[in-house]
């Protein structure tokens, strides 16, 4: 399986924390890479990975789970990713994104980034491919999620086929059915953007929002 970045140097400014650098708005840090043993790295390279995004509200077993059925479709490492910025929300306090961080230790790399909206994600990290439950692949092929644009949505996704960005889609039990990729809805023009995971593959019938009750 390939992994990213194992050579790279320490983040150029020792002295400061790469947490707080990113949640400056003026530092212009866009990522910090958490290393397995917990240690923040100011933009640390990330090329050729898988990435999960998600917000780790708690980190569960079927998060896991997805990362490794991730990992063997794909040949590639697999790297969490939570955006410290929230389109809705406030963004997350230094001891909130280094608690969420801290649930990765000794397990996965994380990526705590500044970029909430796939678009974003894509910019950051051309090249890459995205792990995605259904729900979110369909929001990503919904105009609704766009201003009602059908037009704003092709234009995202064509963005993000020209970024080299890929989507590995898995299933998610909802109202008592488990949908998958085939219930999204892709346009065809984007379907080769998109795969599914087989359900004999991976699935979880649980979420962070259960967990936490």
């Amino acid at each position: 399986m390939t992994t990213v970045g194992d050579a790279d140097p320490p983040y150029d400014q020792p002295d400061r924390d790469p947490i707080a650098a990113l949640l400056d708005d003026g530092s212009h840090v866009e990522y910090v890479r958490v290393e397995l043993e917990g240690t923040p790295l100011l933009d640390g390279r990330v090329e050729g990975a898988a990435l999960l995004p998600g917000s780790f509200n708690p980190l569960h077993h079927g998060h896991e789970a997805l990362a490794a059925a991730a990992g063997d479709i794909l040949g590639r490492e697999v790297l969490f990713e939570l955006s410290v910025i929230n389109v809705d929300k406030p963004p997350l306090t230094h001891a909130e994104a280094a608690r969420r961080a801290a649930q990765f230790a000794g397990r996965w790399r994380v990526l705590l980034t500044r970029a909430p909206r796939f678009i974003e994600k894509a910019r950051l990290f051309p090249g890459n491919a995205f792990v995605i439950g259904w729900d979110t692949a369909v929001r990503l092929v919904h105009q609704r999620y766009y201003d009602d644009s059908e037009a704003a949505m092709h234009a995202a996704l064509e963005e993000m086929r020209d970024l080299g960005v890929r989507f590995l889609v898995a299933g998610r039990a909802q109202d008592g059915a488990f949908l998958t990729l085939a219930d999204a809805e892709v346009p065809t023009r984007f379907a080769s953007m998109f795969e599914g995971i087989p359900e004999s593959r991976f699935r979880a019938d649980i979420s962070s929002s259960e967990l936490r009750g």
